[in-house]
């Protein structure tokens, strides 16, 4: 029987198995603190901390890595924007994002071409979102996936000195970028999610620690969630007829993914004081590892649980309904090229790095048709 709390000690953690403990953990920030959340898993060199230092970075304890009545108040804010309403009412924008990149694959695939899932349709569609409801109109879509990428790699990677310099000057840019927002919106507060932060009074540097990893998690673990979502649908073509025929079918997949194939398996604790968990002695300051997912058949820890769970949890998981739902309207010919690709594969984060797919064998040589795409029953009329 495997052990419901354990030292690993190649990562220097203790690992949380049983979803019970991983509940009460999270149940319990006084205790068990969220403070180490934006550590990086590996420590930084000191040519990386003096690029950081240059560009002022500083992440402190405001949101993801804060508790107590300050996290509330500042979470508040930010809920505010991931309002029921407001996500609900992005669904139209989100179908015809993806409309638009299913007709240019099914293009490509009708011409024989293989195609890439992950950049041809999920990499972009989540940013585009999360950029459409915070409201920030200077970045573009490229530069800050970049970001994102390199930032969880620097913080949840294992990079080497050398990789630790380019993905630490990588963060001082996103971090310069931020730092001119807060600025910007501290001269001129307007409504998106910076103004919001300087209206409730967070100083600058506060401001950025909240957009850094905001800006981030908001759309690349949707994105990558979306991506694991294709690769079952690729190699799947029951789950597709299915899905096809009753869209609602959509939420049982997001239900198994967020269950099985999470993009955030794991998540980080840390003791405030010596404490017993699962039967076994922990010391103050004792790093934990959260097992979210493998947990359960419902997924329900994926988005975390209690004061800190995931504030974007119902547009993660609308957009990845809707990405089911037209994926399976849209593909019904295909198969995989890779069955097993390679994955982004750091700490707390997992994905695939692509998913290739090309035309079933019988229609590329000329033994089937390639059919019209049908809508899914949910599909939203054209405006």
């Amino acid at each position: 029987m495997t052990c419901p709390v354990s030292y690993d000690e190649s990562a220097g953690l203790w690992r949380v198995r049983d979803p019970e403990l991983v509940r009460r953990v999270f149940a319990d920030p006084e205790r068990f603190s969220p403070a180490n959340a934006l550590t990086a898993h590996t420590r930084l060199g000191v040519r990386a901390l003096r690029i950081l230092s240059a560009a002022g970075f500083a992440l402190p304890a405001v949101l993801a890595n804060q508790t107590g009545p300050r996290h509330r108040s500042v979470r508040r804010v930010v809920a505010r924007f991931f309002t029921p309403d407001r996500v609900d009412a992005l669904e139209p924008v989100v179908r015809r994002l993806n409309a638009a990149r299913w007709a240019a694959v099914r293009a490509r695939l009708a011409r024989g071409e293989e195609v890439d899932l992950v950049a041809s349709v999920a990499d972009d569609v989540p940013a585009l979102v999360l950029l459409d409801l915070l409201a920030p109109d200077d970045v573009d879509v490229p530069e800050l996936k970049r970001w994102s990428r390199d930032f969880l790699e620097l913080f949840w990677g294992v990079p080497t000195p050398e990789e630790q310099e380019r993905l630490a000057r990588c963060a001082a840019r996103y971090y310069t970028w931020l730092r001119q927002r807060a600025s910007a919106a501290r001269r001129s507060p307007g409504a998106d999610l910076f103004g919001a932060l300087v209206r409730h009074g967070l100083a600058d540097d506060e401001v950025c620690s909240v957009a850094y990893f905001l800006l981030v998690a908001g759309h690349e673990t949707t994105s990558m969630l979306i991506s694991s979502a294709l690769r079952l649908l690729s190699a799947d073509p029951g789950t597709r007829a299915a899905v096809a025929a009753d869209a609602t079918r959509a939420d049982q997949v997001v239900d198994t993914l967020q269950a099985r194939e999470s993009s955030v398996p794991t998540w980080r604790r840390v003791t405030r004081e010596e404490t017993v968990l699962g039967g076994t002695r922990l010391p103050a300051g004792a790093p934990l590892l959260l097992r979210i997912t493998d947990t359960s058949d419902t997924g329900e820890l994926a988005f975390g649980w209690g004061a800190h769970r995931c504030l974007g949890a119902r547009l993660a998981r609308m957009e990845t309904r809707v990405a089911v739902q037209d994926a399976a309207a849209a593909m019904p010919e295909v198969e995989p090229v890779e069955p097993d690709p390679p994955m982004i594969d750091l700490l707390s984060f997992r994905a695939p790095e692509r998913v290739r797919v090309r035309l079933r064998q019988d229609i590329r040589h000329g033994r089937g048709a390639l059919p019209r795409t049908r809508p899914s029953t949910t599909q939203e009329p054209a405006a």
